[in-house]
């Protein structure tokens, strides 16, 4: 079909969108780039149409009637004609409500001299007749003997770019004439027939995730699915709660069919009923509900307060499943108590539908679920907080989030004005988060980003304060000394509540990293203090095999390698592999976490590989031969005694492969690993654990630092 004949069919009801299909996602940076595609006469993907006389519910205003016959509708490739349509008719297509349109990709301009595309801006294009507006081009609002007439009327016209001007005019124009190549499904094909081939050819673009195409099935046969979602979803915004459309489908899969995953379980037309009683009730009382208790019991006020919604998910089957529709005090305090480690812990950071299948199962079977799954949580990663997990962590780390509810549930006020740090309305008392020692001091005496360690000191959480945003503010770059003393003279209690130490000798910049000690100290103290007390829970119950660690995914306490010693890629033995564990070794050694778990025998992405080739390599070929040359490796590059005393070894069986688990105990020495350059140098590197990765520090000072703060 022509591009113009698309316009045509549209404007005249004869081309449709179904009600299924997701909003408008495409941005300004798509639109640029479909444009140029098409001015330049490059292939543009092909539309996907479905001819029928028993279509799902439309999108727009028009309702099938069955005087209409059979009528088309687009399924693949309705982001591409949006954008065209917007461009080139000046308004939203008829299909589309404004608000299902993300993005405003409206008021794209051409240089129909160099027919560069840019969205307007001001000192570029207000004085310069070559930038012209593509709607105005498209709709005949401005000719080529406009410009030329403008550019004529300043002296700038040539022959060379009269000519250009008009052969652009035309390339711009003969847009309109372009062809989409029609792939059709068959006038017989169902509903879901038709969805499922949708998503079979939505290879390109912004993809599909299971969760959309589950919604885009579901609406198949519950037309008014996405709008009842899309209302519950804006009311609980107004709340402060922001969801997206996935989250709703999860929250079904997971009441309605006790899983996490598998999203085609909610495809089929026999899980109508179901699902329709499903959100009749998370509408009218489940999803309000958790909402609530999050806020008075957690003292969450904001959805960008939880580092992922997706931990709500066990939460709200717990409630749905509860004969009265509520939980006693005990049940809300376990269940807030499970939230807050799994935000801590990052439970859900990845593959979050294979652990939602593990604690929904959980939820479904176990009389004390919360108990159980924070014994899940606590065989990954230690529940205690210790100080130095604090050190270099920034705001966006889950230790803040937790800060800040432990902060509120002591009902701590801003520093400046003495307002709660509970949701305060206005703008000017949003809350923000503040640095106590101002960057720009820090800056001037030496803890910029040229020495990475130094920089995360000024930027870790422990120097961060709460504060609405006028006293943010107006206390700019107050020096810490003057700024704490004024604060603890004006509100006596506001630094105990928010764990900021009250020596003042620890105010001054010289103490700058003894203020942070001291505030680890107290904030670990606390913290666990504040988590422990709020129920026992009882979690000996907790199971987590190998399998489920692996499916955590990589982080700064775990690491996957393939392998030891074989190359994967080039199929053959590789020695420099065994430096890549040894570097992970060591930096779990030196990291200020609890050292580290290496699994090897595991790709990145999770696969289990296995251990055979690397078997294959060595005299015996089973797990003693792999063992002894490990601890060889590790003997050799440190000492025999440092691999007894804090290496442990293992083998696990995982489907049907083995897989070698190495622990590494926290160092009390910092270890080095020898290595040699291109130009074969031999030098000594120093590894760091940094998120998921074992990265070296550079810089000599930077090292030197680094050592002084960590092992004295």
């Amino acid at each position: 079909m022509q591009i113009r004949q698309i316009i045509d069919k549209i404007n005249d009801n004869q081309l449709f969108v179904p009600a299924f299909q997701r909003e408008y996602v495409w941005k300004r940076a798509d639109a640029k780039a479909l444009f140029s595609s098409l001015i330049k006469r490059y292939p543009t993907g092909t539309l996907l149409t479905w001819e029928t006389t028993q279509p799902p519910e439309l999108k727009g205003k028009v309702k099938y009637k069955n005087d209409m016959g059979a009528v088309k509708l687009i399924l693949d490739g309705q982001q591409r004609i949006t954008t065209i349509y917007i461009i080139v008719e000046g308004k939203n297509p008829p299909y589309y409500r404004s608000e299902e349109i993300k993005n405003d990709v409206s008021g794209l301009y051409v240089n129909i001299q160099t027919l560069e595309l840019e969205y307007f801006k001001k000192q570029t294009m207000e004085n310069n007749p070559l930038w012209v507006d593509l709607t105005s081009v498209f709709r005949g609002k401005v000719k080529a003997s406009d410009i030329r007439k403008e550019l004529k009327n300043r002296g700038t016209l040539t022959d060379d770019l009269e000519d250009l001007i008009d052969e652009n005019f035309e390339a711009v124009r003969s847009v309109m004439d372009r062809e989409f190549p029609e792939q059709i499904i068959p006038v017989a094909a169902s509903i879901k027939e038709a969805i499922d081939i949708f998503y079979i050819v939505n290879a390109s673009g912004v993809n599909l995730t299971d969760a959309e195409l589950a919604l885009a099935q579901i609406s198949g046969y519950w037309p008014e699915a996405r709008d009842l979602f899309k209302a519950k979803l804006f009311a609980l915004e107004k709340q402060g709660f922001v969801f997206k459309l996935d989250f709703i489908i999860f929250a079904l899969l997971a009441v309605a069919h006790g899983l996490g995953s598998d999203m085609k379980r909610l495809h089929g037309v026999e899980n109508e009923a179901t699902i329709r009683e499903a959100w009749k009730k998370l509408d009218e009382r489940v999803l309000d509900y958790v909402v609530t208790i999050l806020r008075t019991h957690a003292y969450v006020d904001h959805s960008d307060e939880i580092n992922s919604v997706f931990a709500l998910i066990p939460f709200i089957a717990y409630v749905y499943r509860s004969p009265t529709g509520k939980l006693s005090e005990e049940e809300i305090k376990k269940a807030i108590k499970w939230f807050y480690y799994s935000q801590l812990r990052q439970r859900y950071v990845s593959q979050t539908p294979t652990k939602l299948d593990k604690d929904l199962s959980v939820v479904r079977s176990s009389a004390e679920p919360f108990g159980e799954l924070l014994g899940i949580i606590e065989q990954e990663r230690s529940l205690e907080i210790s100080e130095s997990e604090f050190i270099g962590r920034d705001i966006r780390h889950p230790l803040f989030s937790l800060m800040r509810w432990y902060f509120k549930s002591q009902n701590a006020i801003c520093l400046g004005t003495g307002v709660s740090l509970r949701q305060n309305m206005g703008k000017k008392y949003v809350l923000e988060k503040d640095h106590i020692f101002p960057y720009a001091a820090l800056k001037t005496n030496g803890y910029d980003v040229e020495d990475r360690f130094k920089y995360a000191l000024a930027q870790e959480v422990t120097n961060r304060a709460i504060l609405a945003q006028v006293e943010n503010r107006g206390k700019s770059d107050t020096a810490a000394s003057d700024y704490l003393r004024e604060a603890n003279r004006q509100f006596p209690t506001a630094l105990k509540k928010q764990a900021i130490p009250t020596d003042e000798s620890l105010w001054a910049m010289p103490a700058y990293e003894k203020f942070l000690a001291a505030r680890r100290t107290i904030l670990a103290r606390e913290l666990n203090s504040f988590l422990k007390n709020i129920t026992v829970l009882d979690t000996k119950h907790g199971t987590l095999d190998m399998e489920d660690i692996i499916a955590e995914g990589e982080h700064d306490g775990l690491e996957f390698k393939s392998t030891l010693r074989w190359d994967t890629k080039e199929s053959r033995l590789n020695k420099d592999l065994e430096g890549v564990v040894l570097k992970t070794i060591a930096a779990f050694n030196n990291g200020y976490g609890d050292g580290g778990r290496l699994i090897i025998g595991v790709d990145d992405d999770q696969n289990i590989l296995g251990l055979e080739n690397d078997y294959s390599t060595l005299t015996g070929s089973d797990r003693d031969a792999f063992q002894r040359h490990l601890r060889s490796l590790i003997s050799s590059e440190w000492s025999a005694e440092y691999a007894a005393a804090k290496v442990a070894v293992r083998f696990e069986e995982v489907q049907g492969q083995d897989v070698c688990v190495v622990d590494v105990d926290r160092g009390t020495k910092p270890l080095f690993v020898n290595a040699t350059t291109k130009s074969g140098v031999k030098t000594e590197k120093f590894y760091v654990r940094s998120g998921n990765l074992s990265a070296p520090i550079e810089s000599t000072s930077e090292i030197t630092s680094y050592i002084r703060d960590r092992f004295g």
